[in-house]
């Protein structure tokens, strides 16, 4: 999967991350990582982040703009 959306229960920031990602229409993943204490280390403060091909592209916001572009969809 290109996408993968790391995530956490109650998180505002997530779900307007998720409504992005819906509208761009690609298949993501979306990965909570809430009790996983090396996911917590790794983007507690930064949630939502999202990975393009296993590489972070961005975190707090999806830029939609963006992300189309880096995807080839514009």
């Amino acid at each position: 999967m290109r996408l993968v959306l790391y995530t956490r229960p109650g998180c505002h920031l997530c779900e307007e991350a998720k409504a992005v990602l819906e509208r761009v229409g690609e298949p993501f993943a979306e990965v909570d990582i809430e009790g996983d204490d090396a996911l917590e280390e790794e983007y507690g403060f930064r949630i939502p982040v999202l990975l393009l091909d296993g590489k972070e592209h961005g975190y707090w916001r999806v830029e939609e703009d963006r992300l189309r572009n880096d995807l080839g969809l514009t």
